[in-house]
C-alpha cells in the first residue's frame, strides 16, 4: 500500500499546484491513496495584518472541499483520493475550529501545533521569536498544545509530532534534553489515549534538523504505545508529492510497524505495507 496523506496547494498561499496537479503526479507514482489536506483558515489572527501567504482565505474553504469531492468522483477507479485537512489546533479556539470543521465530509483531519499564541514556531519567517525565550519553556508549552489537541476530539491524526525541533533551536543542557524526552513520552501517552494515529511526515529530511517528524526514538515509544501510523510527505510542490516516503517506510519497517492506518468518513482503515 502506497499513500500520502499529508499534501498543499495553492490556496494556502506558500505552496504551489493546483490539487488536480497532485492528483496527476499521485496517479505518475503509482500512489494507492492520495490525501488532499490543505491548511485551515487563520482564526486567532487577523489575516491581513499577520504575515502574509500562511493559510487559505476563509471563503475558498468550501471551495476547496466542492474541488477535492469533484476530483475524487472523477478519478475514482485511478487512484482513491481522500478528503482531508490539517487543522491547526489553537489553545482556546477548539469551539471555533469545530464550527468551520463540522459542515463537511471529511476522509480525515490533522490536528498539528504550528502556533504557540501569534507566534508560528515553524515559519522561517518567524524564527526571531526564538530570542531572548527559555528554549525548555517553549518546548513545555509546544507539547502541552499537542497533548491538548490529542484530547480535544477533533482530530483523527497528530501531524509532525515534533516540529518543534524544526530549525535545530532547543535545549542543549543535559537535563533539559532529558525534560525533554519527558514531554515528548507524555504527548504520546495523550495520542495512546485519545486513540488517534500519528504521522510519521518526512518532510523534516529536508529542513535544518534533517530528520524526520517525529524521530526514531519516538516511533520506537508509539510503538510500544500502539500508537497507529500514517505516512506524509507535506508536499508543497507536485513535484514533491511522495518525496521520502521510500525512506520513512523503510523507517516504520525497521522500528517494527507491519501496518499503515488510512481514513475513509473519518473512520480509521488498517492496511499492511512493506518496508
Amino acid at each position: 500500500m502506497r499513500i500520502d496523506y499529508h499534501t498543499h496547494h495553492e490556496r494556502c498561499g506558500h505552496a504551489v499546484g493546483k490539487l488536480e496537479d497532485y492528483v496527476r503526479r499521485g496517479i505518475e507514482l503509482g500512489l494507492d491513496q492520495l490525501g488532499l489536506s490543505d491548511h485551515l483558515p487563520l482564526i486567532h489572527v487577523d489575516p491581513d495584518q499577520y504575515y502574509p501567504e500562511m493559510a487559505m482565505p476563509l471563503e475558498e474553504l468550501p471551495r476547496y472541499v466542492e474541488e477535492c469531492l469533484n476530483l475524487k468522483e472523477r478519478y475514482r477507479g485511478t487512484i482513491d483520493i481522500r478528503v482531508g485537512l490539517e487543522a491547526d489546533y489553537i489553545e482556546g479556539y477548539e469551539d471555533q475550529i469545530r464550527e468551520l470543521l463540522s459542515p463537511y465530509p471529511w476522509d480525515y483531519l490533522i490536528g498539528s501545533v504550528h502556533f504557540l499564541g501569534e507566534w508560528d514556531i515553524t515559519d522561517y519567517r518567524q524564527v526571531h521569536g526564538w530570542e531572548g525565550q527559555d528554549p525548555l519553556e517553549v518546548y513545555r508549552r509546544y507539547y502541552q498544545a499537542i497533548s491538548k489537541a490529542a484530547s480535544s476530539g477533533l482530530y483523527d491524526i497528530i501531524g509532525h509530532m515534533d516540529v518543534i525541533k524544526r530549525f535545530g533551536y532547543g535545549p542543549d543542557t543535559p537535563e533539559g534534553l532529558a525534560e525533554v524526552r519527558v514531554l515528548e513520552k507524555s504527548a504520546l501517552q495523550a495520542i495512546a489515549d485519545a486513540e488517534i494515529a500519528m504521522e510519521l511526515n518526512a518532510s523534516g529530511l529536508f529542513k535544518p534538523c534533517a530528520e524526520m517528524f517525529p524521530a526514531p526514538h519516538v516511533l520506537a515509544q508509539a510503538l510500544e504505545l500502539g500508537i497507529p501510523l500514517t505516512l506524509g510527505s507535506d508536499a508543497h510542490d507536485p513535484a514533491k508529492l511522495g518525496e521520502g516516503l521510500a525512506d520513512a517506510r523503510k523507517l516504520l519497517w525497521d522500528t517494527g510497524f507491519r501496518e499503515l492506518v488510512g481514513f475513509k468518513g473519518r473512520r480509521r482503515e488498517t492496511v499492511s505495507f512493506e518496508g
